[in-house]
């Protein structure tokens, strides 16, 4: 499977923050969002880094309390996973291992087109996991094959 046809099925946005949000801004964006990673950016399609909850956690680690205030262009990571909507899930889940993330940026040239997360990941197998039973099922029971 393309990435492209998951960050289709997905039918979600890009979620986005500018490098002048806090982190405390961001930390609330997550909350009400019920998200984890947000892309850092001035412009749609544009990416300067991302933020996630992992990275949030580093600067409080880091900076103590001040780091609330932090601006996000101060603690965003700026090493982002990218790929492209052509690529085939089995290089993404390999990209996502070797370099230890949960979130990899899509992309349509040079603009964000979707977010693919371990969750869609595990989602995707788990569906297609599922679709492999019922068609094995069908086949001992001579279901759907006439």
């Amino acid at each position: 499977m393309f990435v492209g046809d998951i960050v289709k099925n997905k039918g979600v946005g890009v979620i986005a923050v500018t490098p002048a949000h806090t982190m405390v801004e961001v930390l609330r964006l997550f909350r009400e969002s019920n998200i984890g990673f947000v892309v850092v950016s001035r412009a749609p399609g544009e990416y300067l880094g991302t933020l996630s909850e992992r990275d949030c956690c580093n600067a409080l680690a880091e900076y103590g309390a001040d780091a609330a205030m932090m601006r996000v262009a101060d603690i965003m990571n700026r090493s982002v996973a990218t790929c492209s909507t052509q690529d085939l899930l089995p290089y993404v889940m390999a990209m996502m291992t070797q370099r230890r993330t949960r979130h990899v940026l899509v992309l349509e040239g040079d603009s964000v087109v979707g977010v693919v997360s371990i969750g869609d990941v595990v989602k995707h197998r788990l569906d297609e996991a599922l679709r492999t039973e019922q068609d094995l099922h069908d086949y001992i029971c001579g279901s759907h094959y006439h």
